[in-house]
């Protein structure tokens, strides 16, 4: 079910307009959204709402304002992060320049909400519900990124924090998610709200499986900059909880990775990975997924929902727990 509606998606993307010239401005909208990804934000909304309602195409296009909306983000993040590589591939800014991924990203949040306003079959009210709970999580996903990048000047940032950072920067939007799938089916407020609270555990394992894999994963896979989070200081659940448990010469060299000012880049991956791994930080965050997913697994199992129906959402959520990428 998952595939098809991925290639469903697939397809919307790729006859979608959101305009031509300047082709500056909008080339670079095609080149992200052309990247592929896993679509999980439009995949979940769509699974959501075929737990209740069969025809899910009148849902295709509402659920692409949440993977355009995700991609505007991922634009300018990769701004602020100054990464190289997104899905394998030269970043926007990397391969035209600052200013015009910061306007293309700018145009992609008013597609986001072009694409919301093609929802059909609501009243005024279920609409102007919709667009309120869209506009609340960007602006928390925004939330989630500045308090991301004022961890960058903090020595140190606790568990708690970071679970919290990572809720609103991610998991508020796979929440969003499932909420609107439901939503968009014209369920009653209690039973999207039950939804949302699984997508946001599902959120939560999703990215401290991205910080594991960003150190442990193949990068071949991953299609990312392998170790780019060690390289940045990047305050992700593995530093924070090294930074914690750290004593003696674990303590001293990682202190010394930290504070180099030009590291070599391959030396200083290799050396805080064996801190991690010796530390036993990679196990204790392999704990922590597993802890949310199986929450999750434990809510979704709760709904009032024929088993048979879940099926397919259930397998998509296994799909994330084992994932490499």
């Amino acid at each position: 079910m998952a595939k098809e509606f991925l290639n469903a998606l697939e397809a919307e993307i790729g006859q979608q307009d959101m305009g031509k010239n300047p082709i500056e401005l909008y080339e670079p909208i095609q080149y992200l959204m052309s990247l592929g990804g896993k679509r999980i934000r439009p995949v979940l909304c769509l699974l959501t709402y075929s737990l209740f309602k069969d025809q899910w195409q009148k849902a295709i296009s509402p659920s692409l304002s949440l993977e355009i909306f995700h991609n505007f983000t991922l634009m300018h993040d990769d701004i602020m992060d100054k990464a190289p590589l997104r899905r394998g591939k030269q970043t926007v800014h990397e391969k035209w320049n600052d200013n015009i991924a910061i306007l293309s990203g700018d145009v992609m949040l008013v597609n986001a909400y072009q694409y919301l306003n093609k929802i059909k079959d609501l009243s005024l009210s279920e609409f102007q519900f919709a667009l309120e709970r869209f506009n609340k999580t960007a602006a928390e996903v925004c939330e989630g990124q500045q308090m991301d990048m004022n961890f960058e000047s903090r020595s140190q940032v606790s568990v708690e924090e970071y679970i919290e950072m990572i809720r609103l920067k991610t998991s508020v939007l796979i929440g969003l998610s499932m909420e609107l799938g439901a939503i968009l089916a014209q369920q009653a407020n209690q039973v999207s709200d039950q939804l949302y609270q699984i997508g946001e555990l599902i959120g939560l394992g999703f990215q401290l499986k991205d910080d594991l894999l960003d150190v442990y994963g193949d990068p071949e896979k991953f299609g990312k900059q392998p170790g780019g989070d060690i390289l940045a200081n990047k305050k992700t659940y593995l530093l924070i909880r090294a930074l914690e448990m750290a004593e003696g010469e674990n303590k001293i060299e990682l202190s010394k990775w930290l504070s180099m000012a030009n590291p070599n880049p391959e030396l200083k991956v290799k050396s805080v990975t064996a801190i991690y791994t010796s530390l036993g930080v990679k196990e204790e965050t392999e704990a922590l997924v597993k802890k949310y997913f199986d929450e999750a697994f434990v809510q979704m199992s709760a709904l009032n929902i024929m088993d048979e129906k879940k099926v397919g959402l259930l397998k998509f959520m296994s799909g994330l727990v084992d994932r490499e990428v």
